[in-house]
């Protein structure tokens, strides 16, 4: 009787990527046939911020995450209370750092 192949899918992670990338602003942008997705780290008093990772997909793959993310976010909220939304705290802009002045 001959084995039918599993269709499980061997991903593999260098110790670099294993150890992530923190981000604190996602910029999200799109053409016709992809969406970029920016992902930033913006610390206090930093002028300037670099982009720490570019992830690109197409239009399908960008709404096939959506709804992932949107899944775990429900799954988390159950087991640990809801996630407060960034909307709903006042953050100033400049993070407590030094203020523009004209």
């Amino acid at each position: 009787m001959e084995q039918q192949p599993n269709n499980q899918l061997n991903i593999e992670i260098t110790e670099e990527v294993a150890e992530g990338s923190y981000a604190n602003l996602a910029i999200i942008t799109h053409s016709n046939a992809e969406f970029v997705i920016d992902f930033v780290n913006v610390m206090p008093g930093t002028p300037k911020s670099k982009v720490k990772s570019r992830i690109i997909f197409t239009p399908m793959h960008a709404k096939r995450f959506m709804k992932a993310m949107a899944e775990n976010i429900q799954r988390f909220e159950a087991a640990n209370g809801p996630v407060q939304d960034l909307e709903q705290i006042e953050i100033p802009m400049n993070f407590g750092g030094p203020t523009a002045q004209a």
